[in-house]
């Protein structure tokens, strides 16, 4: 079976990370960033707490570190002028993408890997055996979550003229917008649509809040690897999620399970929508990227 025309090129993209150091320090941080024993997480998740770490590492340092591994893999080749001999190869600008995409993030998904076994092994050693089903599937959703945000940098990479605009497009706008300050953004955009002042300690239990909440990719990412690890519908880190659904304590977080009666959460709320979500932050950007850069110049 012939391999497609632009696998040698996501297989040098690839081979490119795994041989710089960039991804290996991602993921050696990653490890120290993730793995937080916590009284709350043990009380409630018990040896899967161990699962709950592969969250953590999905979180705010993931996607930093993803970002700045990608957001130069077009514009970068644009600005060189290798971009034009890459198109005297047998290749399309659709295939550039591919490749660039495929193969930055398998160059990345492997070191990330490599994180999440150690902290398997370091939790298992310390919390005891895990439900290796929900560690498997946390794993995939996190590999998922990792193409996506490579989609993303890729699509600004292939769509910008400069290096300066795809670090103020990715860095400025979506990682600062997106991923730190989502929450406070989406709850100002519902308040200014609806006239409503809302608080995380008595949310309305309306739909459209909690569906704007969830557009977040990395809202989203923790939507889905909660309710994989038995935490509840909510955005927030599993740690507060379960603070917030479990304990009398009253905090800063949303959480659908909070704010509707049983019964009563309308269907586009359930946590599979946020797995729909990521896969539409994967495909969209990518589609409109592949538009401007088949149209563009490549200068």
């Amino acid at each position: 079976m012939a391999l497609p025309r632009w696998f040698p090129l996501a297989r040098a993209e690839a081979r490119r990370l795994l041989t710089s150091n960039g991804p290996w320090i991602l993921a050696i941080l990653l490890v120290l960033w993730a793995y937080r024993p916590s009284y709350v997480g043990w009380d409630e998740l018990g040896p899967n707490l161990t699962v709950g770490f592969i969250q953590i590492a999905g979180s705010i340092l993931l996607p930093l570190g993803v970002l700045l591994l990608s957001y130069r893999s077009v514009v970068a080749e644009r600005s060189s002028g290798s971009l034009k001999f890459l198109l005297g190869l047998p290749l399309t600008r659709t295939d550039i993408l591919v490749a660039k995409t495929l193969g930055r993030s398998a160059g990345i998904a492997i070191p990330v890997i490599g994180a999440v076994a150690v902290l398997g092994l370091a939790g298992g050693l310390r919390f005891g055996l895990f439900s290796p089903l929900r560690f498997g599937a946390v794993l995939l959703v996190t590999l998922l979550y990792v193409v996506t945000l490579v989609s993303i940098a890729t699509a600004v990479s292939a769509a910008t003229t400069s290096t300066v605009r795809a670090t103020g497009v990715l860095f400025g706008g979506f990682y600062l917008v997106l991923t730190v300050l989502w929450k406070p953004v989406a709850t100002a955009i519902y308040g200014a649509a609806t006239g409503r002042a809302v608080s995380a300690y008595d949310a309305p239990a309306d739909g459209a809040l909690f569906l704007l909440l969830r557009m977040s990719p990395e809202r989203s990412y923790h939507i889905v690897t909660n309710w994989l690890l038995g935490v509840g519908n909510s955005g927030a880190l599993f740690e507060p999620a379960l603070t917030k659904l479990r304990t009398p304590t009253s905090i800063n977080v949303y959480a659908v399970d909070a704010a509707f009666e049983p019964g009563s959460v309308p269907l586009y709320l359930h946590e599979l929508s946020g797995l729909l979500v990521l896969l539409c932050w994967l495909i969209v950007p990518l589609g409109v990227a592949r538009y401007r850069f088949e149209r563009g110049d490549l200068v």
